[in-house]
């Protein structure tokens, strides 16, 4: 076992004086958080990062940044090659253990296998997940898109259908708390990049009851959504229909896909409400 330093030591009692202070829950384990940050730090930026690296994109120590990553070596979700870190193929045990246990795709995906044989658009469920959408599951086409999408993606929430439409029809703390802290990147000289600007958006898609987006992603993409509903009509989630703006344009994507998507939103929402344990799942906090 490797000796600590002295510096090390503080920097360790530091972190945790510093964690006891945000977090006065007896019951929150601390060095958890650590190490799924670390987790979480890894991405298509990040594929493989030095110590130093690590420590920066998750705030944390170098030596509490160390001893994360050094356990997550020895439990197999991490590899070390020279001085980077990877993640290894094991971490997909956490996702699969979530897709089996809960069943979604086996009740989402034949309404939305509908979807796509109905319109030839791809067609997805995604969920809010802080600032983002992380897509459950996703039905693609043949047909290249510029922006690849499946189980796992995730996107900003302000700039894709699924986002406004999960927005839109969420709890207004909610809404108002994504408004505060969000940092609206310009991915096109179409994306919607101011707070009021967006706040206008989501209430306007709360009067359709849809979200429509068009080149504001990435340019040549356009998709409509709308969201699943529980029994206080809260959205639990959304699906939409994606395509390239070369197919249809606004005004027919939402004459065309709409009346398909409501249809199988109100499949969705009926099926999820037979099942509560799956619909308390899906339902952000």
């Amino acid at each position: 076992m490797d000796r600590i330093s002295e510096s090390e030591s503080l920097e360790r009692d530091f972190d945790m004086d510093s964690d006891e202070e945000k977090h006065a829950d007896s019951e929150y384990l601390s060095t958890l958080e650590r190490g799924l940050s670390v987790l979480r730090a890894f991405g298509r930026e990040n594929p493989q990062m030095t110590l130093s690296e690590v420590a920066e994109v998750t705030s944390l120590s170098p030596a509490a940044a160390r001893r994360c990553l050094n356990t997550l070596v020895k439990l197999g979700y991490v590899a070390k090659y020279h001085r980077h870190f990877l993640l290894r193929p094991e971490v997909m045990s956490f996702a699969s253990a979530y897709l089996d246990s809960m069943s979604l795709g086996e009740l989402v995906r034949p309404h939305l296998q509908a979807v796509r044989d109905e319109t030839g658009d791809s067609s997805s469920l995604a969920v809010l997940s802080g600032q983002d959408i992380l897509y459950l599951v996703h039905v693609s086409t043949n047909r290249m898109v510029r922006l690849a999408a499946g189980i796992g993606t995730r996107f900003p929430a302000y700039a894709t259908s699924l986002g406004r439409a999960i927005l839109a029809f969420e709890d207004p703390e909610v809404r108002m708390r994504y408004l505060d802290t969000c940092n609206l990147t310009t991915f096109t000289e179409h994306t919607v990049s101011s707070r009021g600007e967006l706040q206008e958006v989501l209430s306007q898609v709360r009067r359709d009851g849809y979200s429509a987006v068009k080149d504001e992603l990435d340019y040549g993409l356009i998709s409509i959504a709308t969201p699943i509903l529980d029994d206080s009509g809260r959205a639990m989630a959304a699906i939409n229909c994606s395509t390239s703006t070369s197919r249809v344009g606004l005004d027919e994507l939402v004459r065309t896909r709409l009346p398909i998507l409501h249809n199988a939103a109100r499949h969705i929402e009926a099926a999820l409400r037979r099942q509560p344990f799956l619909l308390r799942s899906v339902h952000s906090n």
